[in-house]
């Protein structure tokens, strides 16, 4: 970490609210160069200027954090696609490029780990294979000096606190946060709970309780369908909370983007044809606002994101990041415009046409 830099958990002290941009394995697979299915992040390997750039385009938007992209750079994911010859080198070069963008920005590193797919709630011999997973990654992080990890999208309780107790036995002190993704229909006495029967307040609070730094939600679920139940969050976690919805319209009726479906054909959505579902610049602007509102101090977004949305949420909270210097200026557009050089023919008379 750059010295003259603040510490994860100092600057969350002090009141400041911490942005990230992530998404990086949905902004991959659109631009063509990670494929869907496993969405194991090779391009971290094959492109790693792109990904380089990525994370130069998430700062100038606004993120506070340099996020490396090992989400699915675990091992369990690189025997899917069978090259898990190729992990440390893909965690290493991964880390490597994050801390590049981090040291000359200034902003913090974080490291990351994630659910494992191996994780399974009855099963006592996957304990310990998960953890192993956690430990490799969180100790390939440690030597690239992350700021904190983040460690994500868990559907049973079970796995986060395993998550959580690999970053306090390996992580030589560095914070955590921690986060939970939740199926649409899994709820008890209808709250949204856990894949092992836990609701999201008591899970979280749980973690809290463990010595999570951070904890909340991710992924899966937009803001829609993500803050109320991080209002309950709220009312029994007394500590920082974390928020990091994908930028889809998520409904009551469709809680999840796995639960979207076309209208034209009846088909499901997820993951490739999602872009009907979109959230626009506003909804991000709503959605900063509400975290506010909630009292939400570690805010971003997740599968789906953009710069621009990143840019929206960051001007949510008042904040210029350099990007805002292209945020749109209609008062110089040719027909809606009021900028006294413009002919008045388009913004006066044209205007009423279009």
């Amino acid at each position: 970490m750059p010295g003259n830099i603040k510490g994860l958990k100092e600057r969350l002290k002090n009141g400041e609210t911490i942005l990230i941009a992530e998404g990086y394995l949905f902004v991959f697979e659109r631009r063509g160069y990670l494929q869907a299915g496993a969405f194991v992040p090779e391009v971290i390997i094959e492109h790693p200027e792109l990904v380089k750039e990525q994370h130069r385009e998430f700062v100038h938007a606004g993120s506070d954090v340099v996020l490396a992209f090992t989400y699915y750079a675990h091992r369990k994911k690189m025997q899917v696609i069978e090259k898990e010859a190729e992990l440390e080198r893909i965690n290493r070069e991964a880390l490597r490029i994050a801390k590049e963008v981090a040291d000359e920005s200034g902003k913090l590193l974080a490291g990351n780990i994630c659910n494992t797919g191996v994780y399974e709630p009855e099963n006592q011999e996957s304990y310990a294979k998960t953890k192993a997973i956690f430990k490799e990654q969180i100790e390939w992080a440690l030597d690239y000096d992350v700021d904190f990890i983040l460690a994500e999208t868990f559907p049973t309780l079970g796995e986060a606190k395993l998550a959580l107790e690999a970053i306090q036995e390996y992580g030589k002190g560095v914070p955590s946060v921690v986060t939970f993704i939740t199926a649409g229909k899994n709820t008890i006495d209808g709250e949204v709970a856990t894949l092992d029967g836990f609701t999201l307040p008591d899970a979280c609070k749980q973690l809290e309780d463990a010595g999570a730094d951070v904890v909340g939600m991710n992924c899966c679920r937009g803001p829609n369908t993500m803050l109320p139940i991080m209002e309950k969050v709220r009312a029994v976690c007394k500590g920082h909370l974390a928020a990091v919805p994908v930028p889809y319209r998520t409904t009551p009726s469709e809680p999840t983007f796995f639960n979207f479906v076309d209208p034209k054909d009846g088909k499901m959505c997820f993951p490739t044809n999602m872009d009907i579902k979109f959230c626009n610049r506003s909804d991000m602007v709503d959605f900063g606002k509400r975290c506010q509102e909630i009292g939400i101090n570690f805010v971003g977004i997740c599968c789906g994101n953009s710069a621009h949305l990143t840019r929206a949420l960051a001007e949510s909270y008042g904040r210029t990041p350099p990007a805002s210097r292209y945020s749109a200026k209609m008062e110089n557009h040719f027909i809606y415009g009021t900028n006294p050089c413009l002919v008045k023919y388009y913004n006066e008379q044209t205007q009423k046409l279009f």
